[in-house]
């Protein structure tokens, strides 16, 4: 049977002050099936990284309202590859979103002939929650209500695991106050480099919890916003990088086992940093080292990456390897042109706020 998620309520029940006061924009559209062009009622309508979301009507119709920014669309249904499309406050036409069926024949075979571990979560299960989840204090308040979802492949050959899921994963962060759903296309962990990559699509629910509860989430939000990715992506494009706490330095000797690097001289210079309309577009190939000085780096990370026991900042080594842009509440595009290392890689999921978390004013 098909299990669909009820989530239109997400986009009334979200709180934030400053959020709901944003000026926001509105997407509609319709889901069809590509073949039949029959509309599919109740596809699951849905931006990832945020607590927004619908399903579609009897006619396969949605309606969504954000606040200004941007956003990768989801739009998944049982049975149906998923569907994905950028979207900003620039779509005020109707979305058209045709969703192909799944092959279920071609993944029996796929199946048949693959190296598939058979009891891949007793031997694996506490290495993927490490990957995917982290090894912060956050990840230990983490619970995966459906490991049974998760299938691990081993290719000997390549010396790499990787990881797919039969449906999404449900995942509890009581340390956040988040539910998710984690629409998982993959993990891959190459055991010669020791190099762990993931992708999918999560979407966030805020957990309901007595005024106590609440209160340390909203303190354990603030601290895991402080110094991430969203946080400098927002500084960058709210010219704000100094004052929020980050240095942003170039990389000028890579062949150093120690980075030799020298900070920028002007952040938001016109031959690499271009505003219009809101959204930032950054020039700027290279190697970066980030440094955020408000917030001491995790213990753990200094141990295991044999750092100086003193130290006081948190570094990312950060590969830009080609134009990116910034929208206004921090969503970059193309992602896979920026590659980090270090404490945002530290940092995974058990650590992560929606883009449309908004701290609170201290």
């Amino acid at each position: 049977m098909k299990r669909i998620w009820l989530l239109t309520v997400f986009i009334f029940l979200f709180s934030l002050p400053a959020v709901l006061a944003q000026e926001r924009f509105t997407v509609t559209g319709k889901v069809l099936d590509s073949a039949s062009q029959q509309p599919l009622k109740g596809a699951s309508v849905f931006c990832q990284n945020t607590t927004f979301g619908v399903i579609t009507n009897n006619d396969g119709e949605f309606s969504i309202s954000l606040p200004k920014g941007g956003y990768d669309l989801v739009v998944s249904f049982t049975g149906y590859q998923s569907g994905e499309q950028r979207i900003n406050a620039s779509n005020t036409e109707p979305l058209f979103i045709q969703l192909i069926p799944k092959d279920n024949s071609m993944e029996s075979v796929t199946v048949a002939g693959s190296n598939e571990v058979p009891d891949g979560w007793n031997k694996y299960g506490s290495f993927f929650k490490e990957q995917f989840l982290g090894t912060t204090i956050n990840a230990r308040e983490c619970e995966l209500e459906n490991p049974e979802a998760l299938r691990f492949f081993y290719s000997k050959k390549r010396n790499r695991l990787k990881v797919l899921a039969k449906e999404e994963l449900r995942i509890v962060n009581r340390a956040l106050g988040y539910k998710i759903r984690y629409g998982l296309d993959s993990l891959s962990y190459e055991y010669g480099t020791k190099v762990s990559t993931f992708s999918g699509y999560p979407f966030y629910e805020t957990m309901n919890g007595t005024p106590e509860e609440e209160a340390v989430w909203e303190k354990n939000r603030n601290k895991a916003y402080k110094g991430s990715k969203l946080h400098f992506m927002r500084s960058w494009h709210a010219k704000t990088i100094e004052e929020e706490g980050f240095v942003l330095e170039q990389v000028t000797n890579q062949d150093a086992r120690e980075f030799e690097s020298a900070r920028l001289p002007e952040y938001y210079d016109t031959s690499f940093y271009f505003k219009d309309s809101g959204v930032v577009e950054i020039l700027l190939p290279g190697k970066f080292r980030i440094k955020y000085y408000k917030e001491m780096p995790d213990p753990a990370f200094v141990k295991f990456y044999k750092l100086p026991p003193h130290i006081r900042v948190q570094l990312t080594v950060l590969d830009i390897l080609d134009d990116f842009v910034i929208e206004e509440n921090g969503y970059w595009w193309e992602q896979a042109d920026l590659i980090n290392t270090g404490y945002w890689s530290y940092e995974r999921i058990a650590d992560a706020v929606p883009y449309d978390y908004s701290p609170q004013r201290e």
